[in-house]
């Protein structure tokens, strides 16, 4: 229901359209959310046993015949995912940083008649069935290698991100009012905080291809789906980013963790383990196998909807300059053929010989610090 989207949704469905030209903004409501609905339903069929689907949305307040209210877009999603049998996991509140010299709306300073004004939206999280397993040795394995830092656990799964939004520099500006571009750091947590690598990441509303950068960064395959052609060639200049993006997210991360691990020897003193692969000190057992994948290019594959990422060095579940495919889908989500395996697309591997795969310009010193190359 937000106001932004009424000439798409109008499409989808002219019934929505003349809802909201009569003044009917509940009954509007319901049959855009209908057609949400559909996506739904495709996101239960294509998902894996125990996989997790996140939903990033955001009310919607607007006037409609002169009636100024709120519409609860993410209870009215949660609804949908609990008719589907979802569970429904903790969700993120995402605080929205703002520039906007004032934010006011109804009667300014009057009581009664003004209004709190919305600087967030939620990240909902859903899970399809139970617990997802890890059974096989090849499965435990790339759910080590997937770990994320303890500290890093406790920043990501508070339930409150503070993040700055994005505006996406679009050719046309149009196009960036219909793409509800949010920060590469919000789908490049949900990546890594819900899935393995081995597994394909589903973006049902690529938008300008966030996520399918996002999803290379993090060592992952994607599909994604976009109704909007005028956008594919946004998400390729956006997707051909992900090698320097994504590398430089690898080195904060393996910097903070190094600042984290100087401060607690400080403060504390030594930590009781060290990861096999880049040899320093981390704070639990299960951080003792994470390995990241150093990005070295994303190509455009001949269909020009297919973008082909290749990571250096030899990595868990990759080969040697090995390839992770992400594929765009234009049309709605029902044209998704595509099936992950039951808990996840998981692709067998074998313990690497060598280290792990550092980014360009870093080369590793001994357990306690870094030095640029």
């Amino acid at each position: 229901m937000i106001q932004m989207w009424d000439d798409s949704f109008a499409v989808q469905s002219p019934p929505i359209r003349a809802a909201l030209d009569a003044g009917n903004g509940i009954r509007a409501f319901e049959l855009m959310h209908s057609e949400l609905d559909k996506v739904w339903r495709e996101v239960e069929r294509v998902l894996g046993d125990g996989c997790i689907a996140c939903v990033n949305i955001g009310d919607a307040t607007r006037t409609i015949c002169g009636r100024f209210r709120l519409y609860s877009n993410h209870s009215r999603i949660i609804q949908a995912f609990v008719r589907l049998g979802f569970d429904v996991l903790p969700a993120v509140v995402w605080k929205k940083t703002t520039n906007a010299p004032n934010k006011f709306m109804g009667s300014g300073m009057l009581p009664a008649g003004a209004y709190v004004t919305l600087e967030h939206e939620y990240i909902l999280v859903f899970r399809k069935g139970g617990k997802r397993s890890f059974r096989s040795e090849d499965e435990k394995r790339l759910r080590n290698s997937s770990a994320f830092f303890w500290e890093e656990r406790n920043h990501w799964f508070s339930d409150m991100w503070d993040l700055k939004g994005v505006r996406q520099k679009l050719i046309n500006p149009g196009l960036r009012d219909r793409s509800a571009a949010f920060p590469f750091e919000i789908p490049y947590r949900l990546i890594n905080m819900y899935s393995v690598y081995g597994d394909t990441v589903l973006d049902p509303f690529v938008g300008t291809g966030t996520t399918i950068a996002a999803a290379a960064a993090a060592g992952r395959s994607s599909i994604g789906v976009e109704i909007d052609s005028a956008l594919l060639r946004v998400i390729a200049d956006i997707v051909g980013q992900a090698v320097q993006v994504g590398n430089e997210r690898i080195t904060s991360r393996l910097r903070d963790h190094l600042s984290f691990v100087a401060d607690y020897q400080k403060s504390k003193g030594d930590l009781k383990h060290v990861n096999d692969y880049y040899g320093f000190p981390v704070m639990t057992k299960q951080e003792r196998e994470i390995v990241f994948h150093a990005l070295d290019t994303i190509e455009r594959s001949p269909d020009p909807s297919s973008f082909c990422t290749r990571y250096s060095g030899l990595d868990i579940g990759m080969g040697e300059g090995s390839c992770e495919p992400s594929r765009l889908h234009s049309g709605d989500a029902t044209g998704i053929q595509r099936r992950p395996a039951k808990g996840g697309n998981v692709i067998g591997s074998s313990r690497p010989e060598g280290k792990g795969v550092y980014p360009a310009g870093l080369e590793k010193l001994n357990a306690s610090g870094w030095t640029e190359g």
